[in-house]
């Protein structure tokens, strides 16, 4: 028997179907069970450990500070269970009209299949819909649905109540600072 589109082979004839395998998490990403209390979660440097090289390393310093934001980002909008990539693809969807999934893909920086993905989440929770492009039969522009516009909008506070969190630690003049440096480790690619 050969298996069907998700990979999984048919149930042998009068016997019952094995329960379906709950999706992967992904492995590099941070653990939501680790979430709780104050004391859980990503430590970025753990005691008597040896990091090596890896603490001379600008590339493993924002990773460990991505990771402990991204813990708190996930954890400010749960209630809505909108991610990181979920919060970017709202805002540029809502920002920017007739825009199609193969834009969103290339503004995000994440494959095709990718994007599929994520707006196949959100217009499963209404938050998002596809409309027939205007002058391509073939394509589909992406909408807030009404649902889609209240959530943004009250996603939105919950995300720049985090922001200020998680940039506490920290003035307003050493933020702009941090913001123009990593503006500097990424600028817009030349045409």
């Amino acid at each position: 028997m050969s298996p069907d589109a998700s990979g999984t082979p048919p149930a042998a004839p009068g016997t019952t179907a094995a329960p379906a395998r709950r999706k992967a998490r992904d492995p590099l990403a941070p653990d939501p069970a680790a979430s709780g209390g104050a004391d859980a979660g990503f430590d970025p440097h753990v005691p008597n450990v040896d990091y090596g090289v890896l603490d001379n390393l600008i590339g493993y310093a924002i990773r460990r500070a991505q990771i402990r934001i991204y813990e708190d980002f996930v954890h400010s909008l749960a209630q809505w269970q909108i991610t990181p990539p979920r919060f970017s693809a709202l805002v540029i969807i809502s920002r920017n009209p007739h825009l199609k999934l193969t834009e969103l893909a290339q503004i995000l920086g994440i494959a095709r299949s990718g994007a599929v993905l994520l707006v196949d989440a959100l217009e499963e929770m209404n938050l998002v819909a596809r409309r027939p492009a205007p002058g391509d039969r073939r394509a589909y522009s992406l909408v807030l649905t009404t649902a889609g516009r209240r959530t943004l909008e009250a996603a939105t506070q919950a995300v720049v109540a985090h922001d200020a969190h998680a940039g506490s630690a920290l003035t307003e003049a050493e933020q702009a600072t941090l913001k123009s440096l990593l503006a500097r480790l990424a600028p817009p690619r030349a045409d």
